[in-house]
């Protein structure tokens, strides 16, 4: 009896909190919006404190003006605060918080090619990757707790378990969403910026400098993230309809202006 109201609660949160992400996928996310927001809003504290902010002027504009420029299409007052840290990385987080280092900064030739990485991770932040990867951890949690408290996966409901966490959190249930998201927020983001007036053919140069920069990084099996040949040849793919809407935004008038 326990066994199948355990099953029958997690089918039911399952149902419940199916939606959408922008790009027509669904999801289960079942974590409450606001909670998921004051997580964000308490991490972007917490790394302010920690992390030297960057006090150059020009360089805080730029960045400033192509996040205002992508966050104009999503709506919302974000935040933005650039780095002082020589790592290639961006970031979003949930309760409109964007953080840019400086090291990418120095990477990026102009414009356009920040705001390929911006798109992407305020994609994230729209397709709620954040609250589908907690809800995928709560599940891997409620499956280990079951499988501790009975110690032994041949009982019933160490089978149940077993069952509701397939071959096993890591590679089985994690794993595989977190390749997914990268590549639905390289979707997202490249709409994004291109309905923001920037240039989408330029994310393509962006990883290709990536590449460059990054090289010995592990084979694309070994990692979450898809490799950069194969997220370039995504975004080749892709680049016909974000063109498109590139050219659609310039003509209504959005021609971005960030000098580096």
């Amino acid at each position: 009896m326990m066994t199948r109201t355990i099953i029958l609660i997690l089918i039911a949160m399952a149902f419940t909190a199916c939606s959408t992400t922008p790009t027509g996928r669904s999801q289960v996310a079942f974590m409450p919006d606001n909670e998921i927001d004051s997580m964000g809003l308490q991490a972007f504290s917490e790394l302010k404190k920690e992390k030297k902010i960057s006090q150059d002027t020009h360089e805080n504009e730029f960045v400033r003006c192509i996040a205002a420029a992508i966050t104009r299409e999503v709506g919302g007052n974000w935040e933005v605060i650039v780095f002082e840290d020589n790592t290639l990385n961006a970031f979003a987080l949930p309760g409109s918080k964007i953080g840019v280092h400086t090291g990418l900064v120095d990477l990026v030739d102009n414009q356009h090619q920040l705001a390929s990485v911006i798109g992407h991770e305020v994609g994230h932040v729209l397709a709620k990757h954040s609250n589908e990867r907690l809800s995928q951890k709560v599940g891997a949690q409620v499956g280990i707790s079951l499988i501790a408290a009975v110690a032994a996966p041949q009982t019933e409901l160490g089978r149940s378990a077993m069952g509701l966490l397939g071959v096993g959190a890591q590679y089985g249930l994690i794993m595989p969403f977190s390749r997914l998201h990268e590549s639905e927020a390289d979707e997202i983001g490249l709409d994004l910026m291109a309905k923001a007036g920037f240039n989408p053919a330029e994310s393509v140069t962006l990883w290709q400098k990536m590449a460059q920069a990054s090289q010995g990084q592990p084979a694309e099996f070994l990692s979450t993230h898809p490799s950069h040949e194969t997220r370039i040849h995504d975004l080749q793919k892709l680049l016909p309809k974000a063109t498109a809407l590139m050219q659609k935004a310039q003509a209504a008038g959005k021609n971005p202006n960030c000098k580096k």
